[in-house]
């Protein structure tokens, strides 16, 4: 065992694929039980490690020496060797400062609201302090201060940081609370990393309130732990890179736009270079309800909206897939939070008279689909974060959705412009 991550259950982690960015070292997981890492600490045959879940606290008698931001947190999350001694290191507190900073939050004269009182909400209160909050408050459901309390209470709070799992998947779109509740608020911070975009930071965004996921702190703090294990510096430029290679494995590419325009065919296409899953959406309500034309013509469009929805919530949830939608999948409010949790979603547009009708219910003419490119223009235009014209070579219309893609999913790069031409 030279380097990795100890936890008792650790499923899919991201922390290989960030150490293999930060250096040329072998990083692995190493889920185990509570007795099985004492024997591991007691022999020390190990070059580093980062501990997670639920040993945060069990590793600390283990150690030769504990740094100060270990003794002020109250655990920690780093293993390494100096001149013979086992050491500990938090660096989860500085990874969230850098969170916090790489959003632009400031947590200084301010009030802030933490919620849930983990191992987590420590980092958050450690971070309060250090920042010099002017007040933090710690809200659970056991207390010191209740959900019940915390509206009537801290409604003027100027930062919240989510440290609980609320949102997390694959219980997505859920929020903790009520972000319109609180007028004054200028941060919202969320430790969750998947989705990219929890209901808490859709909120967030739609309010225009400045926001943060928390795949930032994960690779913030593995950079501080890379530096400690070997005692070298390691440029800082890494985090970015690290971030966008974990970004742009598990950010969906969603298609949407106009019946007809050619979102499954260059959807399809897309992923193959992309090397991801390509699901249609449509396909899926087929296979689960049967033909689209028979549910319009039997049940209406309303049931099939409904039907829309549930299979857009099942997949928009998901990582790492390429999903072509339905041409009204984003007539609900609903839907396109869905899909913009956890995507860089792509308008694909093409002229009027362009677009296939064969098999479509809501496409019986060309006055039909005009009245409908006007009414759905706007929600495709906002649901967006780039347009692509499929007007052309379907080859050259996907050479710019993979061009959006990447700049979606590279967080040093401007905001993808948002129409482009072939």
């Amino acid at each position: 065992m030279d380097y990795g991550l100890i936890g008792e259950r650790l499923g899919h982690s991201y922390s290989p694929q960030i150490h293999r960015v930060l250096g040329d070292y072998d990083y692995q997981l190493y889920p185990m039980p509570l007795e099985q890492l004492k024997e591991t600490l007691k022999r020390r045959d190990f070059k580093g490690l980062n501990i997670t879940i639920p040993y945060k606290k069990d590793v600390l008698p283990f150690c030769d020496e504990v740094s100060q931001t270990v003794k002020e947190v109250g655990s920690a999350n780093t293993l390494f060797f100096r001149d013979g001694k086992l050491c500990a290191e938090n660096t989860d507190l500085p990874g969230m400062l850098f969170m916090l900073d790489r959003a632009g939050i400031s947590l200084t004269g301010k009030k802030v609201v933490i919620l849930g009182s983990g191992g987590t909400s420590l980092t958050a209160q450690a971070a309060c302090r250090v920042r010099k909050a002017a007040e933090y408050t710690v809200v659970s459901r056991s207390g010191p201060v209740t959900y019940e309390e915390l509206y009537e209470k801290h409604s003027d709070a100027e930062i919240i940081i989510n440290s609980t799992p609320v949102g997390m998947y694959p219980k997505n779109l859920v929020s903790p609370i009520e972000l319109s509740r609180f007028p004054k608020l200028q941060g919202v911070a969320d430790v969750i990393y998947n989705p990219a975009k929890t209901a808490l930071l859709l909120d967030a965004e739609e309010a225009g309130i400045p926001h943060i996921d928390g795949l930032w702190m994960l690779v913030a703090q593995a950079w501080h732990a890379a530096k400690l294990f070997f005692n070298q510096d390691i440029p800082e430029e890494k985090i970015a890179e690290a971030y966008k290679s974990v970004r742009r494995e598990c950010l969906n590419l969603v298609l949407i736009g106009m019946p007809g325009s050619g979102k499954s065919t260059l959807g399809c296409t897309a992923a193959e270079k992309l090397g991801k899953r390509f699901v249609d959406l449509d396909e899926e309500i087929v296979k689960r309800f049967g033909p689209i034309p028979e549910i319009f013509k039997n049940q209406g469009e309303g049931a099939f909206r409904d039907m829309e929805s549930e299979i857009v919530k099942e997949y928009g949830k998901e990582s790492g897939c390429v999903l072509a939608t339905g041409g009204g999948a984003v007539l609900r409010k609903e839907n396109v939070r869905a899909l913009r949790q956890n995507a860089a979603v792509v308008w694909v547009r093409r002229g009027v008279g362009q677009l296939s009708t064969q098999g479509r219910p809501l496409s019986t003419g060309l006055d039909a689909l005009k009245r409908m490119e006007e009414a759905r223009t706007p929600l495709y235009r906002a649901c967006a974060d780039f347009e692509v014209f499929n007007n052309g070579a379907p080859e050259e219309a996907v050479k710019h959705i993979l061009e959006g893609f990447d700049e979606a999913a590279d967080p040093e790069r401007a905001e993808p412009e948002h129409a482009r031409c072939p």
